[in-house]
């Protein structure tokens, strides 16, 4: 990502934007920080927050006629925030203070003329900004005549305070501005204290104050808001210093005044609370209370729905220039790298943005950088990326038409992870598919989802160029496909392949014989986020639920808005913990069992402690409570898929393999429930442990703890080196405890 693509993506996310109530203030007050600080019943902190923010603050607090009020997302959930009644209240309230310090001098004299209320404004922009003003004051018009006297005189004390000389009341002689400005370099007229100056010099501009005059600058008479008139002032100041500098005085001057926001706020569920409007005034308790309505808007739609972008305590905008700068690091540390290979690619937060802000996207092409620049730490994949070598390896790949036929019309591809946790419910669709359709061959392998998640392109190319080799070998059948992740990686990486899905074919030719009758259950249907811009698979799935008997319940996300189960980009091997709260969320979206038609999505949610099904599971019953089915262990996986592909050897094809296997593998091994659920949480398989025991036995490189007994021994095949402590049995090796690191021990192992 370069500086250009930063900008765009940073574009698109709209949560800096303003709220609505600012954006409609003519001064652009940050009304929503206001009113935190008054339902806190911190009067200072929100006069400080008026001051830095209003010109003459003491006026403008007491005067303002908040034109946001009209804006308030509030207005219709139980009327807008009376923000004009609260800045009086603060007025009254809070401490004094002084005004601002001036910038530094810039040696640039300008004359007001006029003591109404952009005059006055105009007087105090350009003095904090570093003019020498002039106020030659009129009468103050405008202001109401029941306006406290002694306030008046102590904004007045407190433009001096700026530098501001007062000079006497102009006399309203047509020539006076052309003789000013042979003294001073710019002259402001305030048209509705002397709108007899402008006749005869045609209508200001509204935008930039300019007249047609140079160096004479003016605003309309006859505005009737006192936030519009005292934001002249701000408009002035702009043209001034652009006129002092050369530049043009109306280039983008879009945003100065009321503008309409990009910010999206949701308040779809918000419950309307009544304003607060006391006759006598507010006092400190209502104050606080009418405050404390101010629904804080902001976007945050992504980030509420989403808890990998909560978990990182932020939003897309910033999330985006934290992964440039962590790409863009030459040294140093890049801390990130967690963040990033910690997104699920999910794609909702591009759903649900009003922006199409993709942190998919992003993190994917953050994460080919690191493998380009060689900075992935190996550790973020190397579990899943070795899993998909062997299931792409010969001890379970496989592809081959149908027995007994040399051509196929299509070819099954149950997808890499459906064969490791129900190759049973594989190796009955397969035998469906042949009986009722015929000429239907059998691809098993992984699609390479593993590498693309992990931003290794070149690793993905390969993988799919050898699944692209076997599928041409079979004659470019149409691939029926049941994962909706591989559908997707396919489509990717392998675009020439016709697919089908494999819910949809059944849609077309009915459920299988014997598919369950579950008698009108109802079931939350958890759609894979790989499923979520295929309508019409999501459709058909659910009219087969429907055919089986199942009344399908809807979770408050699904269809294109679905949630991840946590799988998904890899995210639970680079940050297991995260990984895990996102099974859990999901899990608690529906009170009901789930049924879903990704085998990770049912792990994963079965993992959370959710009772879940796969939908093989009604297709194809072989459980009494199938929901109940425990996790599939790693290791496990790893042997469903070799014995998968034994089996359909021996069965079906008639052609039994030679059975591969390493000498590790016949090492009699017994683990205890703790070591088992270390294995889990650390990726330890029981080749991995098989390994140390044969090294240890081998080579003799082991300790002894003196107390237990125990053995102690290691063995590191790459990157990661794996401990096990065991025992010797009669009946072969009891693990008591295995972890893993990945610190090198030089000097031999134990």
């Amino acid at each position: 990502m370069n500086l250009k693509e930063l900008n765009e993506w940073e574009d698109r996310c709209t949560q800096e934007a303003a709220p609505r109530c600012r954006a409609a203030c003519p001064l652009h007050l940050d009304v929503r920080g206001f009113c935190a600080h008054m339902a806190r019943r911190h009067w200072d902190k929100a006069w400080s927050l008026l001051a830095r923010s209003l010109p003459l603050p003491g006026l403008m607090a007491r005067l303002c006629d908040a034109p946001c009020q009209a804006d308030c997302l509030r207005r219709d959930l139980g009327g807008a925030l009376a923000v004009a009644g609260l800045e009086r209240f603060c007025a009254s309230m809070a401490r004094p203070a002084g005004p601002p310090r001036p910038m530094p001098s810039r040696h640039f004299r300008v004359a007001v003329l006029g003591g109404g209320v952009s005059g006055l404004c105009a007087a105090w922009e350009l003095a904090r900004r570093g003019f020498e003003v002039s106020l030659h004051r009129t009468a103050p018009v405008g202001i109401p005549a029941d306006f406290p006297a002694a306030i008046l005189e102590g904004e007045l004390e407190n433009l001096e305070r700026l530098g501001v000389i007062l000079a006497p009341a102009p006399d309203p002689d047509p020539e006076l501005p052309e003789a000013l400005l042979r003294e001073v370099r710019a002259v402001f007229v305030d048209g509705d204290a002397l709108p007899e100056l402008l006749h005869g010099r045609g209508e200001p501009d509204a935008a930039t104050c300019a007249t047609s005059q140079t160096g004479l600058f003016a605003c309309r008479p006859g505005e009737s808001s006192f936030a519009l008139r005292a934001a002249v002032g701000r408009r002035l100041t702009i043209s001034v210093e652009r006129f002092m500098q050369g530049i043009p005085l109306g280039m983008a001057r879009e945003g100065e005044g009321p503008y309409r926001t990009r910010l999206v706020t949701d308040v779809s569920g918000v419950a309307p609370i009544p304003a607060i409007a006391p006759e006598a005034g507010f006092t400190e308790a209502t104050a606080g209370a009418e405050a404390g309505r101010c629904l804080d808007c902001q976007c945050l739609t992504c980030v509420k729905h989403c808890v990998f972008l909560e978990h990182y305590k932020s939003y897309p905008k910033a999330y985006a220039r934290q992964i440039y700068n962590n790409s863009s690091n030459v040294v140093g540390l890049r801390q990130a790298n967690t963040m990033i290979n910690s997104c699920t690619l999910c794609g909702l937060c591009e759903e649900l943005c009003p922006g199409r802000f993709s942190m998919a996207a992003v993190c994917l092409d953050a994460r080919r950088v690191m493998v380009a620049q060689d900075r992935m730490p190996p550790s973020a994949h190397e579990f899943a990326l070795r899993d998909m070598a062997f299931a792409n390896g010969e001890r379970c790949a496989l592809a081959r038409h149908a027995p007994g036929t040399t051509i196929s019309r299509y070819l099954f591809f149950p997808g890499c992870q459906l064969t490791a946790c129900d190759p049973d419910g594989v190796a009955a669709a397969y035998d469906d598919l042949c009986r009722r359709l015929g000429g239907v061959g059998l691809l098993l392998s992984c699609c390479g989802a593993p590498a693309r998640w992990s931003g290794r392109d070149a690793l993905f190319q390969t993988s799919m160029a050898a699944l692209g080799e076997r599928w041409r070998a079979l004659g470019r059948p149409a691939l029926i496909v049941a994962c909706p992740s591989c559908a997707v990686t396919l489509a990717d990486g392998l675009p020439e392949a016709p697919r089908i899905s494999y819910w949809s074919l059944l849609r077309t030719i009915g459920l299988p014989p014997g598919a369950a009758e579950a008698g009108g259950i109802g079931l939350a249907v958890n759609d894979p986020c790989a499923a979520r811009h295929c309508e019409a698979l999501r459709q058909d799935v659910r009219t087969l639920l429907g055919q089986c008997g199942v009344s399908p319940v809807e979770p408050a996300r699904t269809g294109r808005t679905t949630e991840c189960c946590g799988y998904g980009g890899l995210s639970a091997e680079a940050n297991p913990e995260l990984g895990s709260r996102v099974a859990k969320h999901r899990a608690e979206a529906a009170s009901e069992d789930f049924v879903t038609y990704c085998a990770m999505c049912r792990e994963q949610l079965a993992k959370a402690g959710k009772r879940a099904l796969h939908l093989f599971d009604l297709l194809f019953p072989r459980e009494d409570d199938p929901a109940a089915r425990p996790v599939t262990g790693y290791s496990q996986r790893r042997e469903n898929r070799a014995r998968l592909k034994e089996r359909l050897l021996d069965d079906v094809w008639r052609d039994p393999m030679a059975k591969l296997r390493e000498a590790f593998e016949a090492i009699p091994i017994v683990v205890t429930d703790e070591a088992a659920r270390r294995m889990e949480e650390r990726r330890i398989l029981a080749s991995d442990i098989a390994k140390v025991l044969r090294q240890a036995e081998e080579t003799g490189r082991r300790f002894v703890h003196a107390e237990s007994g125990h053995f102690l021994a290691s063995y590191q095949p790459s990157f990661v080196t794996y401990w096990v402590e065991y025992g010797v049995t009669p009946a072969g090796y009891l693990v008591y405890n295995v972890w893993s690191h990945r610190l090198r021990i030089t000097g031999g192992q134990a």
